[in-house]
């Protein structure tokens, strides 16, 4: 009887080597990467090393002054993020079937709700899931959307429709917008304000890249409103609103936000729209087939319930 020959097991790349190699995709810097996954620089340039002698290509072309992908590294990053994420998603369904609600959730918030719903989910995961390490992390739409899908985040706060693929939205409510303005303007305190006095108003928006400052020009648009140029704007909300009592123009703030902003000038006015007023919706967001779905859909549940005392429309359709 002839055996034939068996090959050698062949090497497989380490998670380690994986890691260090999407970070240095990501970064395109040594020292950016590294101290992203908390890595030591020479430590990852090692990881990478050893990683292109197991593949038996070249991911990298080094130079002087910055790092580049080579051909083969441009395809290989996609399949290291690939099994990276695969990795995480293994390690969370081992974690949810162990204890719901315990270990670590890193949930997303965007800027114009953070500082408004946190203090509300912040006393919610206290007092009801004790065992949940929740680190927030406020970022803009797209880098939180970003995020999900590189398992970077968990789970998201943030204002809805996104539109896109492989997100799950669990609605929470709605809330209308209020017209703010200076001390002495026409529409300051006023109720049921047409849409169309919009299209007149020298309006204040936050910069580009906030999913509230799209909003606010939809809402524009859809008063009859034209690409008007916008001049003025701001970072956040608070600089904004200080923008407004400085006799810059006015502004459209979400409901939950007008007190906290409002109450730093007690100049100034806010006016209220005619039915149906613009409003938007704010939701979670998770990943389609999220291990803890289940998880995040009672949480979903138990926060439409702890946000009823605000001045906003609670979602009763379910999810």
């Amino acid at each position: 009887m002839t055996v034939g020959h068996v090959p050698a097991r062949r090497r497989l790349p380490s998670l380690a080597q994986l890691r260090a190699f999407a970070a240095v995709a990501e970064h395109l810097h040594f020292r950016d990467a590294a101290a992203s996954i908390g890595m030591s620089q020479p430590a990852l340039s090692g990881a990478v090393a050893a990683l292109e002698e197991t593949l038996g290509v070249t991911l990298l072309e080094r130079t002087t002054r910055k790092v580049l992908l080579s051909p083969a590294g441009e395809r290989l990053a996609v399949r290291a993020r690939t099994v990276l994420e695969e990795v995480g998603a293994l390690m969370a369904e081992a974690e949810a079937v162990r204890a719901p609600f315990t270990g670590v959730l890193r949930l997303g918030v965007i800027p114009t709700v953070a500082p408004y719903l946190l203090p509300t989910v912040l006393r919610l995961v206290h007092d009801r899931y004790p065992e949940l390490d929740l680190q927030v992390h406020e970022e803009q739409t797209a880098t939180l959307v970003d995020g999900l899908h590189g398992g970077r985040l968990d789970l998201l706060l943030l204002a809805v429709p996104l539109g896109v693929p492989g997100v799950v939205e669990l609605p929470l409510f709605d809330e209308d917008f209020v017209l703010v303005t200076p001390p002495g303007h026409e529409l300051g305190g006023r109720a049921g304000i047409p849409r169309e006095a919009l299209r007149e108003l020298n309006l204040l928006l936050l910069d580009e890249g906030h999913c509230l400052r799209d909003q606010a020009l939809d809402i524009c648009r859809e008063a009859g409103r034209g690409d008007v140029p916008v001049t003025t704007t701001a970072a956040g909300l608070a600089t904004l609103v200080q923008l407004v009592a400085g006799g810059l123009g006015v502004t459209l703030l979400p409901r939950t936000a007008v007190k906290v902003e409002t109450s730093r000038n007690d100049q100034l006015m806010t006016g209220t729209f005619s039915g149906p007023a613009p409003a938007r919706r704010i939701a979670l967001a998770m990943r389609t087939g999220a291990a803890r779905g289940t998880e995040y859909r009672e949480l979903a549940a138990a926060l439409r319930e702890a946000l009823r005392p605000l001045p906003v429309r609670v979602w009763d359709g379910g999810d």
